[in-house]
């Protein structure tokens, strides 16, 4: 049963009809203590409540409300409703414990799905009739330690819902892979999945970019463009390095995640879409909240769910397997014959720190295989070719750099470089002499991934 607590009689009957439409058992009451009378005598499997009250527009009513049903029912999901200019009281919702939080107008199709996902991810789990493991389709994610494993469980377990889901951790763990496996595995595998770097979008680009334009729209709009998000219909956006947003590009970010609802550039019609939406970031949002360079709202609109990736120094019974992939592929792109590894070049590769994570293991893998040409590497290979923090960038040798390209010599320097900087790209533009949006171009051309 779910539980509409709103003032208004036109919008719990509105509500009651459209959840009734969509198969839901519903009850709906016009106030604190009628809410608080349900909730003690039934259990209600979600509520859905307003955050104003007739006798109280601060909101403090329903906050009241709010910890009252958390204490006689913790496990059941409150999602808040509330204006767009009282959206600060949904915020002290969710710290207060509510699930989630929508705008009104609210757009019944997203609605409807943040309850699904709600009651889908807090519903006691179901043992599957075989041995209860869910198959997933890992794509690329290579390992079995238990910090990667766990995840995995993660990803099984919410792929199926359209849950925002926030993925951190540190640079090179394998982030975009992870937000990949979600889509894979979810009900919108077979539509598109929109990767945005948004580190390398300028401010000035930003609503182009991410929403589309029309032609005349500005000057340099010689012809219409369709936005990220329109691409991403139906499908997923993965918004990666959402910590570099600008605060004014946040609030834009914001209005669009909240109703799914956006307008092109010089185009006054109102586009929608059906967009899950992952995002993933190698900064601490939190304390970028409380520093006032990341808005608190949008924190918890990104992060109904949240995943860490553990850096590969927690995961080391991983390398081996990592580095054999690694050489696998780069054999298979690259038409060599198959590189393999000594025993106690697998032992060094095994206690390197590796501050890069996944990223410089494959960088070290890629460029020992490169760089030696011997079908089976020692670990006086590996550690020949190490960058260590003092290194400079350029260890080729002018007899091996003669055998290589500029484009080859090009990607190397950058593989290297981000390295060094252990993957902060505002030091790797720096160093080599580019901007932030050239690096961006050159990793795309290069097939680097960040």
């Amino acid at each position: 049963m779910i539980l509409i607590v709103d003032d208004d009689s036109a919008i719990r009957s509105s509500l009651s009809f459209m959840l009734k439409r969509a198969g839901y058992d519903v009850q709906a009451v016009p106030g604190p203590s009628e809410a608080i009378d349900t909730v003690r005598t039934q259990a209600p499997d979600l509520i859905l409540m307003d955050m104003n009250f007739t006798l109280s527009t601060t909101g403090e009513e329903g906050l009241t409300l709010l910890r009252q049903v958390k204490v006689f029912r913790p496990e059941v999901p409150v999602i808040l409703m509330t204006a767009w200019g009282s959206i600060q009281l949904a915020v002290q919702g969710m710290q207060a414990g509510a699930f989630d939080f929508v705008t009104k107008p609210w757009n019944n199709a997203a609605l409807l799905q943040r309850i699904e996902t709600a009651l889908a991810l807090t519903a006691p789990p179901v043992q599957d009739k075989t041995d209860g493991t869910p198959v997933l389709n890992r794509s690329h994610i290579i390992g079995k330690s238990r910090g990667l494993t766990d995840v995995l469980d993660t990803v099984a377990r919410i792929a199926p819902t359209n849950a925002s889901v926030l993925i951190t951790g540190e640079s090179g763990t394998g982030k975009e892979l992870i937000a990949e496996a979600i889509h894979l595995n979810s009900r919108r595998a077979g539509q598109p999945f929109v990767k945005v770097n948004l580190g390398g979008i300028s401010q000035s680009l930003f609503e182009s970019e991410m929403f589309g334009h029309k032609k005349g729209a500005f000057t340099d709009a010689t012809a219409d463009r369709t936005g990220r998000f329109e691409l991403a219909d139906r499908g997923t956006i993965f918004l990666d390095e959402i910590g570099d947003l600008d605060l004014s590009c946040q609030v834009k970010l914001l209005r669009v995640l909240q109703d799914q609802t956006f307008e092109p550039l010089g185009d006054s019609r109102p586009r929608k879409v059906d967009v899950r939406v992952i995002s993933a970031t190698n900064a601490d949002l939190r304390h970028m909240v409380k520093e006032h360079t990341f808005r608190e709202d949008l924190f918890y609109r990104i992060n109904l769910i949240t995943i860490k990736l553990p850096p590969l120094r927690e995961r080391r019974e991983d390398i081996p397997l990592l580095a054999r992939h690694f050489a696998d592929r780069q054999a298979e792109a690259n038409g060599l014959p198959r590189t393999d590894f000594s025993a106690d070049a697998l032992q060094f590769l095994s206690r390197l720190p590796y501050p890069g994570n996944i990223r410089e293991l494959k960088n070290l893998v890629e460029r020992t295989i490169l760089v030696t040409g011997k079908p089976v590497l020692e670990a006086s290979d590996f550690d020949a070719q190490y960058l260590r923090p003092n290194d400079t960038v350029i260890t080729s040798t002018p007899t091996r750099l003669a055998g290589m390209t500029l484009e080859e010599i090009e990607r190397q320097t950058i593989l290297q470089t981000l390295e060094q900087h252990k993957g902060n790209l505002s030091r790797v533009a720096a160093s080599l002499g580019i901007s932030r949006a050239a690096l961006y171009r050159r990793l795309e051309k290069y097939g680097i991934s960040i």
